[in-house]
């Protein structure tokens, strides 16, 4: 799947290819939800689009798991800013 992000992200490399693989995973799941929307789909796709769903749902879930914590000390890593704004 070809992912919207095509310049690398401005973060750590670890955190960047994190985000990167989320987005494409987000893509996919998105893409199997518009799936199970058609109207001539038959019991076999419909059980094929659910199981894809189910391994990119527990893959979103074990991928993020620690993210909160890496976009956390991201944040704490930029420079503060000033009290006046400058």
């Amino acid at each position: 799947m070809i992912s919207n992000i095509e310049s690398p992200l401005k973060v750590n490399s670890t955190l960047g290819t994190l985000l990167t693989e989320l987005g494409e995973e987000c893509e996919k799941v998105l893409f199997l939800l518009s799936q199970l929307k058609l109207a001539s789909l038959t019991d076999d796709q419909k059980g094929d689009i659910l199981a894809e769903l189910t391994g990119s749902i527990c893959h979103l879930q074990v991928h993020t798991e620690n993210l909160p914590e890496l976009i956390e000390d991201e944040i704490l890593a930029l420079p503060e800013e000033s009290e006046n704004g400058s």
